[in-house]
């Protein structure tokens, strides 16, 4: 945590402030900034959330080896940097505003700024200014504020864009002004326009509207970051990481426990900042150097193509997935997982971390490079990562190390030779897979026998439990789907068969994907399994926690499948020992005689779900079927649909008003019970 801010005793006058992090003092001076010279900034609650422009790489700067207070944002392009302010601050009013308060008192709090270099990959010039780092809802509001109130956040976020960049022209003959100074000189004559109105609506009786707004927005109040020192002795962050890493520190003391961040951002504060305190400490036995390039790699700094340089390994392609992998390898190996665990219990305030708590913290780590191109399923994926994600037993207690390889089915043979760094290999990058595309979800009742296009599994269990089961040493089969799935998977996108029947038919382009991960048929040379026109089976959830765990599969189908009610989906993953052909239970089920009340409403109650999930999977077949109907004939009539509605809408009602009794007797008897415990006190 950062100490309270207080003057310097050692600077000229006691002007400089003082915060000191894990690490690091950080010096500053509180100041006046013009809001058109202040750039919104990385943080974690901005840099977390799916969005569809990617945040730049962060680099530390240094100077003569030491640390300084300037970081360098590289963009691919001006365009780029342009809309990723356009869309910080659009972003940030959706969550909430400030407006009106400003409006009344001006922004009171100061921002906490400091220098920055806009760099970019396509060799234009780069720009120096000024970002915010703590209080871009306010920025954002300030913005809000000057343009009007009948402005949109879309406005507001136009009108920041195009003022804090204005427009460009192209630099004269020999007049060799850099690009920042000819942006500078754009938002001077920007500043020079908003003076000329609020002198013009200041005259009169009362100042207008528009010189209010003005005025209370022209400038903010900044705490801007000028010196960075390093504390001696004892393990530490390199030179180009300790700036950033105490920035962060500062704004996490604040939003971890006071303004807290969503979940995702405050997992990727916590795991950052433990790995930080074990390199600093010098725990987990792990040299600083190998700590330094998982550091690099956890906050986005060190690329997946670069995994070959940094771990000096040609070997490792260097994809987003096997980042993943050698993350996951480092952040759970038995070494460094007790001190990471600890450490993450310390910052979050914790007396407990359970493997699933500490899971959650890789989710949102792990998931960087494709975050946004699977931005439709990252809940249920971090989700999953909640639910215990790839932690298995062995992964966490057995040292193993990766095995780089092009093509992942070529460790399947080895793997069920018993060996671990082969077998444990396949689990996280399989594992990562699966829950990357939404083939394995949590451990969820709603799914539980469901039909397998609406994500059905046979029985419930933890994510880590399966993955483990899929990658135990006689478990070929389970093996084999981990195996292709990760030699299948790709960051770019997501494949066919991570959304419903009903996502696909909202997005028709889904529909020509031909990215998708396929069902294992260990009978078939290449193990993948195909349909009777040759095409690959697509996997489903319900081939995965099948494959976790056949004999358990088979007697929860049995067990659950009553005999009047309709027949539960068999897998479409198929091994030698069992097919799925064979009935249930691998025997003809027998047909009871007789039945009590209590089970003839329970295969009622079954049969009108199943009923319920026919129908909509009639519904949404029907509407697949319809652009190859052409205009004639209909594909319902005004007739048809006014029957199917009155039905449709006579079953809504009775389920809502039952659901609705229910609900009421539950709340009585909790009124009750609190009555009664009230009573005894």
């Amino acid at each position: 945590m950062a100490t309270q801010l207080r003057p310097s005793k050692t600077s000229a006058g006691g002007l400089l402030l003082e915060e000191h992090v894990e690490g690091a003092t950080l010096r500053s001076v509180l100041s006046k900034v013009w809001l058109l010279e202040l750039f919104p900034g990385i943080q974690p609650r901005t840099g977390m959330e799916v969005m569809e422009t990617a945040d730049p790489r962060v680099e530390g700067v240094t100077d003569n080896g030491q640390p300084s207070t300037l970081l360098r944002y590289t963009y691919k392009s001006l365009e780029h940097l342009r809309s990723h302010v356009w869309q910080t601050i659009q972003g940030t009013l959706a969550l909430n505003s400030y407006a009106p308060s400003i409006l009344g008192r001006k922004v009171t709090r100061a921002l906490i700024t400091h220098p920055v270099e806009f760099a970019f990959e396509d060799g234009t010039e780069s720009i120096y200014g000024l970002v915010v780092r703590d209080g871009i809802t306010r920025l954002a509001s300030a913005w809000k504020v000057l343009a009007g109130p009948a402005k949109t956040a879309d406005d507001a976020a136009t009108m920041a864009m195009e003022a804090l960049f204005g427009t460009l022209s192209p630099a004269k003959p020999g007049d060799g002004k850099p690009l920042t100074q000819r942006i500078a000189a754009s938002r001077e004559a920007r500043r020079q326009t908003l003076t000329t109105e609020f002198t013009q609506d200041w005259a009169g009786s009362q100042p207008g509207l528009r010189a209010i707004q003005i005025a209370q927005t022209y400038v903010m109040p900044a705490q801007i970051t000028v010196g960075a020192q390093q504390h001696p002795g004892g393990p530490a962050l390199a030179a180009e990481d300790l700036f950033d890493d105490a920035m962060r520190s500062i704004l996490a003391s604040v939003h971890l426990e006071f303004k807290e961040w969503d979940q995702a951002a405050q997992n990727v504060e916590v795991a950052t900042r433990a790995l930080k305190r074990v390199m600093q400490l010098g725990l987990g036995g792990w040299h600083k150097d190998d700590l330094q390039v998982v550091y690099g790699l956890a906050v986005g700094r060190t690329s997946p193509e670069e995994l070959p340089k940094e771990y000096e390994n040609d070997a490792i392609p260097g994809t987003p997935l096997w980042r993943a992998v050698y993350l996951v390898h480092a952040l759970t190996h038995p070494d460094l997982l007790g001190p990471l665990k600890e450490q993450s219990k310390a910052i979050k305030g914790d007396r407990r971390m359970s493997e699933k708590g500490y899971a959650g913290l890789l989710g949102p780590i792990v998931d960087h490079p494709w975050r946004n191109t699977k931005r439709d399923v990252t809940k249920q994926a971090r989700n999953a990562w909640a639910n215990g994600g790839v932690l298995t037993k062995d992964i966490i207690a057995t040292p193993w190390e990766p095995v780089p390889t092009s093509d992942f089915t070529a460790l399947v043979e080895t793997a069920l030779a018993d060996d671990d760094n082969a077998r444990l290999t396949l689990a996280v990058a399989g594992g990562i897979a699966l829950i990357a595309d939404k083939l394995l979800t949590r451990n969820v009742g709603s799914a539980l026998m469901a039909p397998k296009e609406k994500g059905g599994v046979p029985f419930r269990a933890d994510v880590n439990d399966i993955i483990g089961d899929l990658a135990r040493r006689d478990n070929e089969l389970g093996l084999w789907t981990l195996a292709l799935a990760a030699q299948r998977f790709e960051a770019g996108r997501l494949p066919r068969n991570s959304a419903t029947t009903r996502q696909i038919i909202r997005k028709p382009t889904a529909a020509a994907n031909d990215y998708v991960h396929v069902a294992v048929d260990l009978s078939e040379p290449d193990r993948i399994a195909r349909d009777a026109a040759g095409q690959p089976v697509p996997l489903t959830q319900w081939d995965v926690v099948w494959a976790s765990d056949e004999s358990r599969a088979r007697k929860e189908v049995a067990r659950r499948n009553p005999p009047t009610s309709s027949a539960v989906p068999q897998p479409t993953s198929t091994s030698p020992q069992e097919s799925p052909a064979e009935p249930a239970g691998g025997q003809p089920a027998a047909t009871p005689t007789t039945h009590t009340t209590a089970q003839r409403a329970a295969a009622e109650r079954q049969a009108l779900k199943d009923a319920l999930d026919n129908a909509r999977h009639a519904l949404d077949e029907l509407t697949k079927l319809e652009p190859d109907l052409g205009t004639w004939p209909p594909l319902f009539t005004i007739q048809n649909l006014e029957q199917l509605h009155t039905v449709a809408e006579d079953v809504k009602h009775e389920l809502y008003q039952r659901l609705k009794a229910e609900k009421g007797a539950a709340e009585q008897e909790d009124e009750e019970a609190g009555e009664e415990s009230g009573d005894e006190g």
